[in-house]
């Protein structure tokens, strides 16, 4: 049963109330999971989502499954050519945004109809938000919907984080990835504020299709949670796909610019280059601009060959000035302001949980210090028959979580007598859609190293993977962290084509317990990638 059609509330002035013994807020993952169960059990189940635009969750929508739809398009038309000219370019960008609509809109179909068809669930298109410990109301199209649950579920995911730069709101051209994955015309240019793996997923996929592309990081050290060995593998790939790094790099502003582009002013420490100048005290369009090694054009107005400023973003250092006793002394790192012209700014600053509007204090719902919905282990909120799943209760942003927060909360209401909780949860596997695809699971070497465990390090090139060579797609390396005594396997990154395939398989061996020797023996099939892991846990 649906309500979110015009002719579903007859009248806007009146406010229907209905009781049920669950309302789920947010079509997400585990939401519309746990409400398909909850009606196969003769319970009646109210979903509430805000946008028609959503049914099915972020990650059918706005996440995942978009995403890759237009990284395998951007794929494609890297390995036809079809990136190597504007005309060709445009075609192809053009026919992956009109797939990857037909693919989400489909799914959004199917995932709506298959709770909506159901008789013991209503889907309510509208805005919740908490009138008391267990009312809501759901604002709709054609007015308020009172809604009374034994149970609730919080599914509301999360958003992205805008971070607090003057314009960046205002100008045309700045996205979020929902807007960047939308696009009718393909960006020549594009930055991207943020390094993170949304980010440079992005970065991927639009040098693949043909755009010059800039990424901006605010500190001087790439994907600095992952190994030295790794990142440096990554943002090599990175580059040889042409992307562009700019390291130390601060936005202070964003403006329209000129050619109806847009203008980042961007202060990059650790850097000298001459008098500095900031966008303002340029108009748009003069100065001696050049395109620089990123694609984003320089209009600051030295004229030096050498001034380039990505000539040096990758260096960090500082000026140094004599002390009284005449040794040198640090000063405060150098500062250099440039302006950079784009054609499109995508923000990939990361994601926070999706809280705003809900009122949670008139249900006695509290937050964590991070903005999400505080949970314990069972996933139950500071509210009695309050429960929060998926990315709102600030675990990690993953579909599969999401799923598996559903069974957590599943097995609380289906009698278990030993509940699964979120501290049974073991080993939680990543994959980042890069050209070449980086998994890992478990810790590395970095993190290895901190808790103070002995370990020994394995590493394989993937050039040495015959199925890889086949493949042609020999770039990459694959390493393995194992405990020196047990043999017990601590962890592995895979930056590896079908890594996101073979990943799979190590973590099913840790949540075995079984040591590195069993994926050393394991007979796979041939050619393979996976028959890869008998050569590194060798």
């Amino acid at each position: 049963m649906s309500i979110s059609t015009p002719n579903a509330i007859s009248t806007p002035n009146t406010s229907p109330t209905i009781t049920t013994d669950a309302l789920i807020i947010g079509f997400g993952k585990g939401g519309k999971t746990l409400a398909a169960k909850l009606s196969a059990a003769g319970r009646k189940v109210v979903v509430a989502e805000a946008s028609a635009d959503m049914y099915g969750g972020t990650c059918i929508n706005i996440g995942c499954l978009p995403s890759k739809s237009l990284i395998l398009s951007a794929e494609q038309a890297r390995r036809d050519g079809a990136n190597s000219t504007p005309e060709t370019r445009e075609a192809a960008f053009e026919a992956a945004i009109k797939e990857k609509r037909r693919v989400t809109s489909m799914l959004r179909d199917k995932n709506y109809h298959k709770l909506a068809d159901q008789d013991n669930i209503t889907v309510i298109t509208g805005r919740a938000h908490f009138t008391g410990p267990h009312s809501v109301e759901i604002a709709t199209a054609e007015g308020p919907v009172a809604v009374t649950a034994s149970k609730i579920f919080i599914n509301t995911g999360a958003t992205p984080r805008i971070p607090d730069i003057p314009g960046i709101h205002t100008t045309p051209g700045v996205y979020t990835s929902t807007g960047l994955m939308d696009l009718d015309d393909m960006p020549q240019r594009l930055v991207i504020i943020g390094s993170g793996f949304i980010g440079l997923e992005f970065a991927s996929m639009f040098a693949d299709f043909g755009t010059a592309v800039t990424v901006l990081q605010h500190n001087a050290e790439f994907l600095p949670r992952e190994d030295a060995d790794v990142a440096a593998a990554i943002r090599a790939q990175l580059e040889a796909q042409g992307v562009k790094f700019l390291f130390n790099a601060d936005t202070k502003a964003i403006a329209p610019a000129a050619d109806g582009g847009v203008r980042l002013s961007v202060a990059v420490k650790g850097m000298t280059r001459g008098a500095s100048q900031a966008c303002d005290s340029t108009p748009a369009g003069t100065g001696n601009a050049h395109t620089d090694i990123t694609g984003a054009t320089d209009t600051t107005t030295t004229t030096s060959p050498t001034s380039n400023p990505t000539d040096h973003a990758t260096m960090s250092h500082v000026q140094t000035k004599p002390s009284d006793d005449g040794e040198p002394r640090f000063a405060e790192p150098a500062e250099a302001r440039f302006c950079l012209t784009t054609d499109a700014v995508l923000v990939a600053t990361g994601r926070t949980p999706n809280v705003e509007g809900l009122h949670l204090e008139a249900a006695g719902v509290e937050l964590t210090e991070r903005g999400a919905v505080k949970v314990d282990e069972f996933l139950r909120t500071t509210a009695a028959d309050i429960w929060a799943l998926g990315d709102v209760n600030g675990g990690p942003q993953h579909t599969y979580i999401s799923l598996d927060d559903y069974r957590v909360v599943w097995s609380q209401l289906n009698g278990s007598d030993r509940p699964y909780t979120v501290k049974d949860r073991k080993h939680v596997p990543s994959s980042t859609f890069l050209a070449t695809p980086y998994s890992r699971v478990g810790l590395n070497e970095r993190e290895a190293k901190a808790a103070g465990l002995d370990y020994v390090v394995k590493r394989l090139p993937v050039a040495a993977v015959p199925k890889a060579q086949v493949m042609r797609r020999p770039d990459g390396l694959m390493k393995a962290i194992v405990e020196r005594n047990t043999g017990r396997i601590l962890g592995a990154m895979l930056l590896s084509v079908e890594s996101h395939e073979v990943i799979n398989i190590v973590k099913l061996a840790m949540d075995l317990d079984a040591p590195a020797s069993t994926l050393r023996d394991m007979v796979f099939t041939h050619p393979t990638i996976a028959e890869a892991l008998n050569d590194l846990f060798a």
